[in-house]
């Protein structure tokens, strides 16, 4: 591999690092509600799996998704047969990161955000879970993101 293809690789593998150690820190501020930079801290200190990780991205993944919280469950709603908080928390936690990636890191095309969560609900959630994350995000990704989507 040429340098600069081997440098997006291993970006693309600390980000997707970055994305499984989200969605369980997620997760678990989800279930209490600690303060989010308690969570990161713990997760930075204390999760040999973060070693790999890109820092920088897991912070940006956990602030961004607590802080448009509100705005993300609004969002993925109206793709929703059932009520956002109805959820199992692991099928939110993925939900509400890839709806912050689909809105705020339009750098990112919509096709890597789903597959993305597709693959942590293949790693995370419950068997057929994965079948349900990419479902949602497909529709909600046609209206957010129709433009890309459109041109692709």
């Amino acid at each position: 591999m040429s340098a600069p293809r081997n440098r997006k690789y291993l970006q693309s593998q600390a980000r997707a690092a970055a994305r499984r150690n989200a969605v369980q820190a997620l997760y678990q501020w989800e279930l209490n509600r600690q303060p989010i930079d308690q969570i990161i801290g713990e997760f930075q200190t204390e999760r040999a799996e973060m070693e790999k990780a890109d820092p920088a991205y897991f912070c940006e993944i956990m602030r961004g998704v607590v802080l448009h919280r509100d705005e993300l469950a609004e969002r993925l709603e109206p793709h929703l047969k059932r009520a956002f908080p109805q959820l199992d928390p692991v099928e939110r936690a993925e939900l509400l990161l890839a709806m912050f990636e689909l809105l705020y890191r339009v750098d990112l095309p919509w096709r890597v955000v789903v597959n993305e969560a597709v693959e942590l609900a293949k790693m995370f959630g419950a068997e057929q879970s994965y079948k349900f994350i990419n479902g949602v995000l497909d529709t909600a990704a046609r209206s957010i993101r129709a433009v890309e989507i459109g041109a692709a």
